[in-house]
């Protein structure tokens, strides 16, 4: 699809370089895919890893447009120890709503209660 496989591992080294995975699903420690999960990588539409960007990510160091969760997340919707967004539900936010613990905007409180109780339906059913 798109010149690209569907799904690419790509570890180690070739020819001295550094290998890239690129696929619909990309692995690797680099990786380039819509669906990713690397250690450094960007997911078009999700990515998963320690250093990730893409519409949403959740990673050690997430930088989502859409939705972002990890240690560092940014995103329309964030969620992290330290966390830059629109909402927030963070130790530290930078967000117009957010939920932290010296600050609680009733926007984000009621956008991050109403994912627990979708969660809590999801798992109960």
């Amino acid at each position: 699809m798109f010149g690209w496989p569907v799904v690419h591992v790509a570890i180690g080294r070739k020819n001295g370089r550094r290998r890239v995975a690129k696929g619909i699903v990309a692995v690797g420690q680099f990786a380039f895919g819509f669906f990713t999960v690397a250690q450094f990588g960007v997911g078009i539409i999700f990515g998963f890893g320690q250093f990730l960007v893409g519409l949403t990510a959740v990673a050690q160091f997430a930088g989502g447009v859409l939705f972002g969760v990890g240690q560092i997340a940014t995103g329309y919707i964030a969620i992290g120890q330290f966390a830059v967004g629109y909402y927030a539900l963070a130790q530290v936010a930078f967000a117009p709503r957010a939920w932290t613990p010296h600050e609680r905007d009733p926007g984000a409180e009621e956008l991050f209660r109403g994912f627990v109780s979708v969660l809590k339906n999801r798992i109960s059913t």
